[in-house]
């Protein structure tokens, strides 16, 4: 074989060596699959009890927010808003208080905005959010002054 073609085929299995010594040495034994048919197998096998004592911080549904709050629940139900979590806006239930009964809400201009900035996205249903031109709409004042999120169908005062 001719030098140019060995030379460069040695540096690559020389690397490829390498990196299966470094994997043998930096990989924990009890990484990959276990059990017979158990097609997620990629995990380690010694964490499963701290991945099981992990305190979960979002719920990912409204289902959670209903027995307490079933009055925003219904009216949010019935709106476009029906389709966001409720945690996108007030945060994440883990941390909901039991006294004061009520988590800490963002009503912040930027809050609003990360769905109703202008982007025009034909392709996706971005482009169907109505957007806001921050800089022309009521700059300085929150949007929830005006706008009830709870009902956003409704124009003017909450």
């Amino acid at each position: 074989m001719k030098s140019h073609v060995f030379r460069p085929l040695l540096v690559v299995i020389g690397l490829v060596v390498i990196v299966l010594i470094a994997r043998f040495f930096y990989v924990p034994s009890d990484f990959g699959s276990h059990e017979k048919g158990y097609m997620y197998g990629w995990h380690r096998k010694g964490n499963e009890d701290e991945w099981k004592a992990f305190k979960v911080k979002y719920q990912f549904n409204n289902e959670y927010c209903k027995d307490c709050h079933s009055d925003k629940y219904e009216t949010l139900a019935r709106s476009p808003h029906a389709v966001i979590n409720c945690e996108n806006c007030h945060g994440p239930a883990m941390e909901h208080p039991s006294d004061p009964a009520k988590l800490k809400i963002d009503k912040s201009r930027e809050q609003c905005l990360r769905c109703h900035y202008p982007l025009p996205y034909p392709t996706s249903g971005r482009a169907n959010i109505r957007g806001v031109d921050p800089e022309k709409h009521n700059p300085g004042v929150e949007c929830s002054m005006c706008h009830n999120p709870h009902k956003p169908n409704l124009r003017g005062m909450k």
